[in-house]
């Protein structure tokens, strides 16, 4: 058994105390998003220069907008980066800690044995990817059209400082989609074949935190209006994200990839797209998830028999979710993009609780037609 708990786990306020109390000057990098930073600094500027990732390009990372914002800071050498952000600015930030004069495709290939030269500080404000706690950087490669990870030690973070005020302000949707990717992030953990007591119980709670927070939020508030508060959801994707970094995700992960390469659908929901059917196929294999069961039961307060229709009734009114065939995916791409996921995700199948061929990828695409 292994577990590694990393980054250094702290709160503030707000961005203005964490200013003060982290001591952020003219050293420091802010990689973050304008409409992110702005609202919460009151008019005022910033104590350092800040990287806006919307001004080197659109959607989810990919290697094109890496290049971009490592070229535009390779003029100085900073002491620290500073992601304040969520999947898309934490996932490129990671990739400045080595230095100048270095391009993405290089960083992949180099991996271990690129010099770690800055420290790296993460503030998330979405409560979804648990990237603040783990040592794995998802980018989109525009020429294979899927997305591939990096998972390095020096790509963890050296502190992750959860605000949850820096949550007040996301979109519904954003929230449903990155709050239902941290739910998948410790169910896909729970039964990884790396999966240990530690794990299990980080992701226990992240799941009993999330399902207790969407049962309260679909009970007492109007769909698309975002939870009162919003710590226990910031909270649980940390934990989450601490349970996967260690115990790693698996096959619905893997095949969101292509859906999120090619058909530009963002991470938390193209995850969703596929969260059942994966599952489904996981038993239709035999594979014994009962231990998750059991926990999915408990929370949601239902018979065994019942969790997975209980469970997806509960996140549909959480977050809507349409067949692939509405992306425009037919039985072809169905196949295509097994294919892809075979040739590019073995990092991630390596955590099934269940192998699955080629042949089964495909057909659990082809179910979420």
């Amino acid at each position: 058994m292994s577990f590694l708990v990393k980054p250094t786990i702290s709160q503030s306020n707000s961005i203005k105390d964490f200013f003060a109390d982290w001591g952020v000057n003219e050293q420091d990098l802010i990689i973050t998003n304008d409409y992110v930073l702005s609202p919460h600094l009151g008019g005022e500027k910033a104590p350092c220069d800040v990287l806006f990732q919307e001004q080197h390009g659109s959607g989810e990372p990919n290697d094109e907008m890496v290049d971009s914002m490592l070229s535009a800071a390779s003029g100085k050498d900073y002491r620290r980066v500073i992601a304040i952000g969520g999947g898309t600015v934490i996932d490129i930030s990671k990739l400045f800690v080595f230095g100048n004069n270095l391009k993405c495709e290089e960083i992949f290939e180099q991996g271990v044995k690129l010099e770690r030269k800055r420290d790296l500080l993460i503030l998330p404000t979405t409560c979804g990817t648990g990237s603040e706690a783990t040592n794995i950087s998802i980018i989109e490669f525009k020429q294979k059209q899927t997305k591939v990870g990096l998972a390095i030690p020096a790509l963890y973070a050296d502190e992750a400082v959860l605000i949850p005020a820096l949550l007040s302000t996301i979109p519904y949707d954003v929230f449903a989609a990155s709050s239902i990717d941290a739910l998948i992030h410790a169910t896909e953990s729970y039964v990884s074949p790396k999966a240990n007591d530690f794990t299990r119980a980080l992701g226990k709670a992240a799941i009993t935190k999330i399902l207790q927070g969407y049962m309260g939020l679909t009970k007492n508030q109007t769909k698309g209006t975002l939870p009162e508060d919003m710590e226990p959801y910031l909270t649980a994707s940390t934990m989450a994200g601490i349970a996967f970094g260690n115990a790693g995700c698996a096959a619905v992960h893997a095949l969101s990839y292509p859906i999120g390469g090619i058909y530009h659908v963002p991470h938390g929901k193209a995850n969703y797209l596929v969260f059942e059917a994966v599952f489904k196929g996981y038993q239709k294999l035999g594979a014994d998830i009962s231990v998750l069961e059991k926990v999915y039961a408990e929370v949601l307060d239902c018979k065994l028999a019942d969790v997975w229709k209980t469970l997806f009734g509960l996140l549909d009114k959480v977050l809507d979710r349409a067949p692939l065939r509405e992306l425009g995916i037919d039985q072809k791409q169905c196949a295509e993009m097994a294919d892809s996921v075979i040739k590019n995700q073995q990092r991630l199948l390596a955590n099934n609780p269940v192998q699955l061929s080629q042949k089964d990828i495909e057909e659990i695409y082809l179910s979420c037609l």
